[in-house]
């Protein structure tokens, strides 16, 4: 159901049972079930590709996902770019687990249907993440 690819970059440490019990949670709290999920582990060179590629940006990032979801069921493709996640955990002063978590609950919500394409929706979509965070926790 949910799968862990590292490309071309080491594998992150993971608690993957533990996070896989936490995203069915975070996806049962809009109704969602798991379907197919890939999260794909890569570089800033490698998301860049594949930014470009599908979809037309020319920038890093450190999140893409991929929506193949059908439903209620949600299933994707998620690229992260560990190498922003260590710099974005520098840059907003929190450690690289809790950022890689914040960007792995990210693209989950994305396939539960939440956006982020303006400044409001930014901001909710953050506070939806702190909320998840905060269950993982717990």
């Amino acid at each position: 159901m949910i799968q862990y690819i590292a490309e071309g970059v080491e594998f992150p440490s993971l608690q993957k049972q533990k996070i896989n019990r936490w995203i069915k949670d975070v996806a049962a709290d809009y109704d969602k079930k798991i379907g197919e999920i890939a999260y794909i582990f890569c570089s800033d060179e490698r998301i860049l590709e594949v930014n470009k590629q599908y979809l037309d940006h020319d920038y890093y990032t450190d999140i893409i996902t991929f929506d193949y979801s059908e439903s209620n069921i949600i299933s994707g493709d998620i690229f992260i770019s560990l190498d922003t996640v260590r710099s974005n955990a520098v840059e907003f002063g929190v450690s690289f687990e809790k950022e890689l978590l914040r960007i792995l609950i990210h693209g989950i919500l994305h396939l539960c249907g939440q956006d982020d394409k303006t400044i409001e929706l930014r901001a909710e979509m953050t506070r939806k993440e702190n909320l998840a965070i905060e269950k993982y926790i717990d």
